[in-house]
């Protein structure tokens, strides 16, 4: 008995310092871009020792993939969430909608996320391959969506499906350059939504 609550109690500290040091990642990210930061300073911000970030995740490779896949999984489940029972275009803007709530209330854990999404595109890495997956993944979402729905015959859902992950990478793109532009977030969002429906019948 005794070995089975040590047992939880130890991954309940390993839960709790893997959030502590994904929150403190995720503002050292936004504060000061991925090159500058630190294993180091990641363990003392979230109030351990200099150690601790290295001995959890090895590299700050290690560390980005961990902050990928978090973000990513939160995203799935909220996506997952606002798209249940819903199909075609219904489905796509319910997605877009919690897209741009997302960034709005999540503002920097999601920045965080895309940074490391295009400083990802050159190079290598595990975090590339969690990136190609989360794409794909979303990909075979909108995919699933369109089954059965009343689309243009001049396009496939496979069309649609990259036209959607395209353009929302975009939207993210000028997100980050312009992250103070709420309104200008949400217009995008609005416009991506107007012009989504153009492929329904």
């Amino acid at each position: 008995m005794s070995q089975t609550v040590e047992r939880k109690s130890n991954s309940e500290r390993t839960d709790l310092s893997d959030a502590m040091m994904l929150e403190s990642a995720i503002r050292l990210i936004v504060e000061k871009g991925s090159d500058k930061t630190t294993l180091k300073e990641v363990g003392e911000l979230a109030g351990y020792s200099r150690g601790l970030a290295g001995y959890r995740f090895g590299s700050k490779a290690g560390l980005f993939e961990f902050i990928v896949r978090s973000v990513g999984e939160q995203w799935v489940a909220r996506l997952s969430k606002a798209t249940k029972g819903k199909s075609g275009l219904d489905a796509i803007a319910s997605a877009l909608d919690e897209h741009a709530t997302m960034c709005l209330e999540a503002s920097d854990k999601i920045r965080a996320f895309y940074i490391l999404w295009f400083e990802s595109i050159g190079v290598q890495s595990k975090v590339k391959v969690v990136i190609h997956s989360i794409h794909e993944r979303r990909r075979q979402d909108v995919v699933s969506w369109l089954k059965d729905s009343d689309l243009d015959e001049s396009v496939s859902a496979q069309d649609i499906a990259g036209q959607f992950n395209a353009s929302v990478l975009g939207i993210a793109y000028h997100w980050l350059a312009n992250p103070q532009d709420h309104a200008g977030l949400l217009k995008l969002h609005q416009n991506l939504k107007h012009s989504m429906s153009h492929y329904f019948t």
